[in-house]
């Protein structure tokens, strides 16, 4: 062997049984199961479930587990008892003394199901169930309620945002305020992957043992194209695999009680932008959402910038519907508890659930999927004129288009042979935009690993 050849590291063949959700199905079910996960979408399958078995991984090159295992493959085979799934050359790491390790094969095992049920349920032949909005509400409900997420319990879901790339002293402040959720009773729901979104996890978990809670919940929600750079952290206890970051996103709003912003970079900006986009509407202007920007007192001048490009772009009413609270963990826990019984007194009122969020009105342009090309990039209308909750839209598109150059194989695909995404718009808002990715490009918020290339152009 060369010196320059990459050092093989050890796998491990194995043969399990699925638990929960898997074990007690039809032979129909297994067959259409078997189906789904041998046709076209078999290698969606091989890059989730490989991202899973490296869970912990410290990579957001969602190309990097693929090179160090080529020859890891699995298959979901049937058999009178129900499922079975054969990994060939699996990661080592996910086994200990020869047997795989019980989260990582939940994890798995969540993998199988969520991709299963989005080929069978939301197929070629239910498409024109998703060209309405009420439609892909409905799929996004049927899909948490077959992931077994959806709990009739008092509301104590915090949906946590944040990078996967930030400094120590933001995550060791992430776990601070995660600490501080969990003494107060409440679960922690991520976007599964590392950074912002293992810190709350963690912290949450020592205060829920020190207050023994039982039940707890650690939910991490994510999609095909983010998994394989973000793998699941090893706290997630309930993982969901929606079918695009649209319907990803309406997740994290119809499921959480409230939201928490750790500094980040363009995929939190998204999902900032999101959110504000949602909450400006006229329909939802009453309605109780309680968001708060939070970080250790270093990332001041972050939420002043963040602060500062969304009063440009959106207004000040936008501005209005969060709260930036800095250094400060049992405050934001205080604010973050206190809102949620807010939007515990409303839903009693309004006779909306508690597990799922159905009277916020999430429109159209928000829900259907977003093709990153050039073309699509370089025609989003980033001007000023238009109402907030348009603008919050397409902005929402533009960085959601950076993300997928920046992790997302696809994105980086397209980037590689045609060159970085141009965005064009007003000169004032193209200069704040970026400013904004300047900074996070600066402090290194948009590769954990490795000098960073960009892979758009920002054009007045």
């Amino acid at each position: 062997m060369s010196e320059t050849a990459p050092r093989a590291l050890p796998v491990q063949d194995a043969r399990i049984y699925p638990r929960g959700g898997l074990d007690v199905l039809s032979r129909v079910e297994v067959a259409r199961l078997r189906d789904a996960s041998s046709g076209g979408m078999h290698e969606l399958l091989r890059r989730c479930a490989l991202a899973v078995l490296t869970s912990g991984s410290a990579s957001d090159d969602p190309r990097a587990a693929r090179d160090l295992y080529p020859d890891f493959d699995i298959q979901v085979l049937q058999q009178d008892r129900g499922v079975r799934i054969d990994l060939v050359n699996a990661p080592a790491m996910a086994f200990v003394d020869g047997e795989i390790i019980r989260g990582v094969a939940e994890l798995l095992f969540a993998v199988v199901r969520d991709l299963a049920y989005t080929a069978i349920e939301l197929g070629p032949e239910h498409e024109g169930e998703l060209e309405s909005s009420v439609g892909i509400t409905n799929a996004v409900f049927g899909l948490l309620r077959n992931a077994r997420i959806l709990k009739p319990a008092d509301p104590n879901l915090v949906v946590c945002w944040g990078g996967h790339s930030i400094s120590r002293d933001e995550y060791i402040y992430t776990k601070q305020v995660g600490y501080e959720l969990g003494l107060r009773g409440l679960d922690i729901c991520t976007g599964c992957g590392p950074g912002a979104m293992k810190g709350p996890m963690k912290g949450a978990t020592i205060a829920h043992a020190k207050q023994r809670r039982r039940t707890t919940r650690y939910i991490g929600i994510t999609e095909p194209g983010i998994i394989a750079a973000e793998s699941p952290n090893p706290i997630v206890n309930h993982l969901v695999i929606m079918p695009d970051i649209e319907k990803r996103l309406e997740a994290f709003v119809r499921v959480g009680h409230g939201i928490l912003v750790f500094p980040g970079g363009v995929g939190t900006a998204e999902e900032i932008l999101y959110l504000l986009g949602i909450l400006l509407r006229e329909e939802n202007a009453g309605l109780p959402f309680p968001l708060i920007l939070t970080g250790p007192t270093i990332a001041a001048p972050y939420f002043e910038q963040i602060d500062k490009f969304i009063r440009l772009t959106l207004g000040d009413a936008a501005a209005a519907r969060y709260e930036i609270i800095t250094g400060d963990p049992v405050a934001v826990a205080k604010k973050m508890t206190a809102g949620i019984k807010r939007v515990r007194e409303y839903r009693i009122a309004h006779k909306d659930s508690f597990f799922f969020n159905w009277a916020i009105d999430v429109p159209l342009e928000y829900q259907q999927p977003f093709v990153p090309s050039h073309e699509a990039m370089a025609a989003l209308d980033l001007h000023h004129g238009r109402p907030a909750h348009a603008l919050a839209a397409d902005l929402r598109r533009a960085f959601s288009g950076i993300v997928a150059g920046n992790v997302k194989e696809d994105g980086m695909r397209r980037i590689e042979q045609f060159g970085p995404f141009e965005i064009h718009g007003d000169a004032d808002m193209m200069q704040a935009l970026d400013a904004l990715l300047r900074a996070f490009v600066e402090q290194r918020r948009m590769k954990i690993a490795g000098e960073y290339k960009p892979c758009y152009r920002v054009l007045a």
